[in-house]
């Protein structure tokens, strides 16, 4: 499962806003953190199909409820997310593979990066302020 830009979308502009249809104390696959004991199922439901990207070309704003375009995005571009940018922990990690220069490898959640990938991304304020605390 993926998800394709259906129109281009320039950097910083809206992609879609979002909502929840459910929320959890604890995360799992399919959830985004907004805190520490909440974590949602994003609605509309098609924005679950967006998945990891070690070069994002979108972010959830969490604070907003705004997926927002990180960068220019073209018509048929997949779009993809740092996941640790809204996870500090996951539920379940896995190995990238992608192959770019900022593969962070195995994706396991914010708490787990070096501060060096950590400047090179974008972050929720509940990810900023988690980062911001473990100094």
């Amino acid at each position: 499962r993926s998800l394709f830009s259906r129109k281009d979308f320039a950097a910083g502009e809206i992609i879609s806003e979002f909502g929840w249809r459910a929320m959890y104390s604890t995360p799992s696959y399919l959830t985004v953190q907004l805190s520490e004991t909440e974590h949602v199922e994003l609605f509309p439901e098609y924005l679950e199909c967006i998945n990891h990207s070690c070069e994002p070309n979108s972010f959830f704003d969490t604070s907003s409820l705004q997926l927002i375009a990180l960068r220019p995005i073209k018509v048929g571009d997949e779009l993809g997310f740092f996941y640790p940018s809204a996870e500090w922990d996951m539920d379940q990690s896995f190995q990238c593979n992608c192959g770019t220069k900022n593969c962070v490898g195995t994706v396991k959640g914010a708490k787990y990066l070096t501060d060096a990938q950590v400047r090179k991304y974008r972050f929720t304020d509940f990810i900023q302020q988690k980062l911001a605390s473990r100094s």
